[in-house]
């Protein structure tokens, strides 16, 4: 019987782990602020906190993008016929919004080791480049102005 218990308890921590990793890196998780939250000067810095967002070797992003608009509306992206080449990528296709989106842009100003980074914050209006699959949008790869 407690070899029972402990087993399902491995298993519950497990499923959870795995179910973590896969939000942590969604783009609805990573890019998406909607409605915008509330905090003002230090919002960058509140949400990379509260989100973990960092590079795989624990350093600070220097740049990085939330986006303040429906995540279905960010899903309609993956329909636009605004297909092109993804600027970085000469072989992934991405796809660009057909309406400016509301964002903020956080530039790193201070820090190289997370959690120690600061950031200046950069609202801005743009047009969003998204990387599609078969249920939407997948990867966030930059904005037009």
């Amino acid at each position: 019987m407690v070899l029972m218990v402990i087993v399902f308890l491995l298993l519950l921590f497990w499923e959870n782990e795995v179910t973590e990793d896969i939000m942590l890196t969604s783009i609805e998780h990573l890019h998406v602020d909607y409605p915008q939250n509330a905090v003002s000067q230090r919002y960058c810095n509140y949400m990379i906190l509260q989100r973990v967002i960092r590079e795989s070797d624990h350093t600070c992003k220097k740049l990085h993008v939330f986006i303040h608009e429906r995540p279905q509306k960010i899903n309609s992206v993956c329909t636009s016929s605004k297909k092109m080449t993804c600027p970085n990528y000469s072989d992934i296709s991405c796809f660009q919004s057909e309406t400016k989106f509301k964002m903020t842009v956080c530039q790193l100003v201070e820090g190289t080791r997370y959690p120690a980074c600061r950031y200046q914050i950069s609202p801005i209006e743009g047009f969003i480049l998204v990387t599609c699959d078969d249920l939407g949008p997948v990867h966030f790869q930059g904005y037009v102005e």
